[in-house]
């Protein structure tokens, strides 16, 4: 992701998606797997969307394996071909995917698969405020420098529900034969994301506490959303790190929005919330931002719609 060192895409890297785009140049188009749409997604909302939506017609792939934290990510030669050999690739954009945009230009001249930016149509939140107030619209990620807003757009079910048209548009695009299908497994998820909404907003606007602190930037949508305030230990990168200053603006708030409650989450570590909270004699609790799940809630058949009801729950707790 551009908000870490680490997902700067290396000069080897760079040359082994040249080598495997070369490899790909005759033979861009994808064979089906089982008669079924190949579809590559960035990261796990995008995955579950595809799935939910495509139905028996897709057969999707997650680059970011399970468990695994996407800032911490960068795509691998097998990833590489997988997306070579798709017919849909599906990122969100927004600046979320460092990757990206090297990689989507080290496609064959002749590739035929469809990509489609998840977030396009959404109104991007500028990422130097706390994420409750401004908002700037995006025309198109590429007329913006990403840098300036914050992409964690999808923790917003009526974003959810803007991402996961763009996705049926474009599979509608591909597979014209099952379009009957498509729409019709996106209006049950469309209709799901709208109770989810309206329950948020429901209960949310019932609680007397309106302030949130999390590990974490990245709850500035569905904050805005809900008419909550999140403060934020660190930014929207999961690791970078607080200041002495910034420490004791956390304690402040704490102590004057008497919140009871620090939010970490699954794929980071909990060290510093829990420190934290102990020295503000306080207690932690899970807020999840749907990056990735972890193998048990795979296991148990977690998807967006559970985790998030899961959210609305402790949030619910915390702002009693």
């Amino acid at each position: 992701m551009l908000f870490r060192k680490k997902m700067l895409v290396v000069p080897m890297l760079l040359a082994l998606i040249a080598a495997v785009a070369l490899s790909g140049c005759g033979k861009s188009q994808a064979t089906l797997v089982n008669g079924k749409i190949n579809v590559v997604a960035s990261f796990y909302p995008l995955y579950d969307f595809t799935k939910k939506i495509g139905g028996d017609h897709v057969n999707v792939i997650n680059l970011v394996p399970t468990g695994v934290e996407p800032h911490d990510w960068s795509p691998k030669s097998r990833d590489m071909q997988n997306l070579s050999k798709s017919q849909m690739f599906v990122y969100l954009g927004a600046g979320f995917e460092g990757w990206v945009h090297d990689t989507l230009d080290s496609l064959p001249k002749d590739s035929t698969v469809a990509i489609v930016e998840g977030s396009k149509g959404v109104e991007l939140i500028a990422s130097t405020e706390e994420g409750h107030d401004h908002a700037k619209e995006s025309k198109d990620a590429h007329d913006h420098n990403e840098a300036e807003f914050d992409p964690h757009v999808w923790l917003s079910p009526v974003n959810a529900k803007v991402i996961a048209r763009n996705i049926k548009d474009q599979l509608v695009k591909t597979d014209a034969a099952h379009q009957a299908d498509y729409e019709a497994n996106y209006a049950k998820l469309a209709g799901q994301l709208d109770q989810l909404h309206n329950k948020y907003k429901e209960s949310l606007s019932k609680l007397p506490k309106k302030e949130i602190v999390v590990t974490h930037q990245s709850f500035g949508y569905l904050t805005k959303e809900y008419g909550l305030t999140q403060k934020a230990i660190m930014g929207l990168s999961p690791d970078s790190e607080p200041t002495s200053k910034d420490l004791k603006e956390i304690n402040d708030f704490i102590r004057n929005n008497n919140v009871k409650y620090i939010f970490f989450e699954e794929l980071v570590s909990d060290r510093l919330a829990k420190t934290l909270a102990k020295d503000a004699k306080v207690e932690t609790i899970v807020l999840n931002p749907l990056e990735g799940l972890t193998e048990e809630q795979t296991k148990s058949g977690a998807d967006y719609l559970s985790v998030m009801e899961s959210n609305l729950n402790n949030l619910i707790k915390a702002l009693q």
